[in-house]
């Protein structure tokens, strides 16, 4: 067996997605001013590049978490950076 950890006999436990942990139903209160300053960060890093442009998108989800009117959790972020991740090592959309 190799040195690395295992969850079972076939599930390396780097393999396990993050929304089954059990600290995923954490409860985000509503935070204005958190908001504002995720926000207000999200705007000053969106620039020309794709991966600025996402990194300002996920902190803008982020924000969302303590926005009382957001539409998100903690999950639907993690699939969507993975999702943006998997695209960008594949060469991107236009390969």
């Amino acid at each position: 067996m190799s040195g690395e950890e295992r969850l079972d006999d076939e599930t390396p436990a780097d393999d396990v997605d993050w929304e089954m942990a059990p600290d995923s139903d954490a409860e985000f209160p509503n935070d204005p001013e958190k908001v504002a300053f995720l926000r207000e960060i999200a705007e000053d890093i969106y620039g020309e590049s794709s991966e600025s442009r996402q990194v300002s998108a996920i902190l803008y989800r982020v924000s969302d978490l303590y926005d009382p009117d957001g539409d998100t959790s903690p999950e639907e972020i993690y699939l969507n950076v993975r999702h943006i991740m998997d695209i960008k090592a594949k060469g991107g959309l236009d390969r």
